[in-house]
């Protein structure tokens, strides 16, 4: 999917974000999170279900370095 077939939804980025620097963005909706790279805004977007989002939470928290 592309960004723009979300115009209008709202973005939020984490508070764990460095600036502009190797962040994603998510748009939560009521049945899937989308995420997207903050430096690319127009480009691709990855959709997730909530299920799914939860678990690359999860997976993302015990592996950090």
């Amino acid at each position: 999917m592309n960004a723009s077939a979300l115009a209008g939804t709202p973005w939020f980025k984490s508070s764990f974000s460095a600036g502009e620097q190797d962040c994603v963005e998510v748009a939560p909706t009521p049945g899937k999170v989308y995420v997207r790279d903050s430096k690319h805004k127009q480009g691709p977007v990855l959709e997730l279900s909530r299920a799914g989002f939860a678990g690359l939470v999860t997976l993302a928290a015990t592996r950090r370095a």
